[in-house]
């Protein structure tokens, strides 16, 4: 009866179009009431508010709104221009080359940012326009945008990341250090598929390696590469916490906009903490509705008995793991990422002695699932925004994204099981 309020109110505000965090919390309401009226000595209304509150209660949480608000200082502070112009230098001469660039650019911020959607707009806004005009069709400059941008939650730092941590207790310093090598591998397909298709079609380089021109756009780049590399080397160091690295960010990105580059102003600083505020009280909101639905699956046990359900469709390892794929790039196409980790992680973690992996390699997994999902209608939030700067249908972004995706899918099995290009670096 509660599952059936639970999973059945939750599908039911979805087709009113309800946004995901009302979705949520209104079935966990109506679900933590009816189980209330199960328990001899019922539950109080008040017990179900608590659970909102300590859902979004955490302290390595509050590297989200952090990371937020940093990549919204290095996108206004020039940083996103001048990460283009050395991705430009790198592999602007290769077949396709502005279509690679928009792949290592993206690559490159998602090393600022933390998100996928802000990865995308950043990149995006440059370089969609001017693939379009450069002769690219409009559905595939956004489709490789797109999914250039989905590498934005797994090369770290990765919000996503940071969800899973504080849900599971994994290290979040482990699980960026585990997402590098599979961030680079998807960044790398994506730039051979484009070069692959650009001799296809007969689109010719534009121009030749200059070298000389890579040490301007390096030395250029440099204030912007500085971010990561504080992001990476305090966590993976231990020098600090995700939150702690996140507030470092802030204060580098704050004197780089200003003085270094020149391209910020104090009085962009109001707007900036409004728009990192907004974003983030979004993901908040969705975090604590979420962590409410978690907690009234728990009280039913609906992980554990979900997790036997998969045990008995097969006991074999590689099944296992193929269903657990499957699973998470359904889920991906129609939940939003961060609801997606807190409610399906739950049921994954008990299958962790019968997956035979390690807890920062299921992490990794989930995440690279989840962001294949945002390539995926109806929910795809990088073709959204990949849509909305290029002008064009969901429809015709959804054709042209399908090889990408294909190339997506078969790094994902390389990372599932291939564990060294996780734990090699997350170990």
């Amino acid at each position: 009866m509660v599952a059936l309020i639970l999973f059945g109110g939750m599908v039911l505000l979805f087709a009113l179009n309800a946004p995901v965090a009302v979705a949520l919390g209104g079935a966990a309401f109506a679900a933590a009431l009816a189980k209330g009226l199960t328990m001899p000595a019922g539950l109080e209304p008040m017990l179900a508010v608590q659970r909102l509150y300590a859902g979004a209660d955490s302290f390595p949480l509050l590297a989200v709104p952090l990371f937020m608000l940093a990549g919204e200082l290095m996108s206004a502070g020039g940083i996103s221009r001048r990460i283009v112009a050395l991705a430009d230098a790198l592999v602007g001469h290769l077949p396709g080359g502005l279509a690679a660039v928009s792949v290592v650019s993206a690559m490159f911020f998602a090393g600022v940012s933390g998100s996928a959607a802000a990865d995308t707009a950043a990149v995006g806004s440059i370089l969609i326009p001017a693939m379009i005009r450069r002769g690219y069709p409009a559905p595939l400059a956004g489709a490789v945008q797109a999914a250039g941008g989905c590498i934005g939650v797994i090369i770290p730092p990765s919000i996503p990341m940071i969800v899973f941590g504080a849900l599971t207790g994994a290290s979040i310093g482990r699980l960026f250090a585990g997402g590098v090598l599979p961030g680079l591998l998807m960044g790398a397909s994506l730039v051979a598929l484009c070069v692959v298709e650009a001799r296809r079609t007969g689109r010719v380089p534009e121009r030749r390696f200059d070298a000389r021109a890579l040490w301007p756009a390096i030395r250029s780049g440099a204030w912007a590469l500085g971010a990561p590399a504080i992001i990476l080397g305090t966590i993976i160091g231990g020098v600090a916490t995700a939150t702690e690295s996140a507030a470092m960010a802030v204060a580098y990105a704050l004197p780089v906009g200003l003085y270094a580059h020149r391209e910020l102003r104090w009085r962009d600083l109001p707007r900036l903490a409004l728009c990192a505020g907004v974003t983030s009280a979004v993901v908040m909101l969705i975090i604590a509705a979420a962590s409410l639905f978690g907690w009234v699956m728990a009280l039913e046990r609906l992980p554990q008995a979900i997790a036997a359900w998969m045990l008995s469709l097969s006991g074999d390892r590689i099944v296992l793991l193929l269903l657990v794929n499957l699973l998470l790039l359904v889920v991906g196409a129609f939940l939003e990422t961060t609801a997606a980790i807190l409610l399906f992680v739950p049921v994954l973690v008990p299958l962790l002695p019968a997956l035979g992996i390690d807890l920062v390699h299921l992490g990794v997994i989930v995440v690279v699932n989840l962001a294949i999902g945002m390539l995926t209608p109806p929910l795809g939030v990088c073709l959204v925004v990949s849509c909305s700067i290029a002008r064009i249908p969901l429809s015709a972004i959804s054709r042209a994204i399908v090889p990408m995706l294909v190339v997506l899918l078969v790094d994902l099995l390389l990372v599932t099981f291939c564990p060294w290009l996780v734990l090699w670096l997350g170990g």
